[in-house]
C-alpha cells in the first residue's frame, strides 16, 4: 500500500499560478456528443504529432476515455480565441446538457476524421486519435496522436486562464 504524500499548503496557489490557454475537447460517444473545457493541455511531440489532454477523474469526459468496455478512441480539440469566453464557460458549468444543445447558436462542424463536433472561430482545431490514457492523481492523463487539422486561423487572441480566471483580452 502507498502511502499519501503530504501536500504543502502552497502547492495549490502555486500550482494555480500556472497560466494556460483554454481549450474545448469534444467527443462523439455513440448516441450523444460531450464536450468539456480543458485548460491542461498541451503538445508533446511535434514528430509524431501528440499531444496530452488531463482531464479530471470524476468528470463525464474522463469517464467516456477511461471505461474498460468501448472506450473512446477519437475526438476533437478546439484552441479558444478570447472572443470564446462565453462558449467555454458553457462547457466548464456542472451539470451541462449534451454538446449539441449548448452549440445550437454556434458555427460549428463534425470532424471527419473523429466524428465529434468541432466549434468554429477558435484559433485552431485538431482531431485525435488516443494512443495512451493514464491514471495520474485526481486526473487522466490523455496522450493521443494529431491525425487531422480541420482549421488554423490566420489571427486572433488565445483565451487565458490565470489562477482560477480568464485574463482580459487585448482587443
Amino acid at each position: 500500500m502507498t502511502e499519501r504524500a503530504v501536500v504543502h499548503p502552497s502547492v495549490p496557489a502555486a500550482l494555480n499560478s500556472w497560466t494556460a490557454g483554454v481549450t474545448l475537447v469534444t467527443v462523439a460517444d455513440g448516441r450523444d456528443d460531450v464536450g468539456a473545457t480543458v485548460s491542461a493541455f498541451c503538445p508533446v511531440s511535434e514528430d509524431p504529432p501528440l499531444v496530452l489532454a488531463s482531464l479530471m477523474a470524476g468528470s463525464y469526459l474522463a469517464e467516456v476515455f477511461g471505461r474498460a468496455e468501448a472506450p473512446v478512441t477519437r475526438f476533437a480539440v478546439v484552441l479558444l480565441a478570447a472572443g470564446q469566453r462565453v462558449l467555454s464557460g458553457r462547457f466548464a458549468a456542472a451539470g451541462r446538457p449534451g454538446a449539441r444543445l449548448m452549440l445550437d447558436d454556434v458555427p460549428h462542424r463534425r470532424g471527419p476524421d473523429s466524428g465529434a463536433l468541432i466549434v468554429e472561430g477558435g484559433l485552431a482545431a485538431l482531431e485525435c486519435s488516443v494512443s495512451h490514457v493514464l491514471s495520474v492523481g485526481d486526473h487522466l492523463a490523455v496522450i493521443a496522436q494529431v491525425t487531422g487539422v480541420p482549421y488554423v486561423a490566420e489571427s486572433g487572441e488565445p483565451l487565458v486562464r490565470f489562477r482560477r480566471h480568464y485574463l482580459p483580452s487585448r482587443l
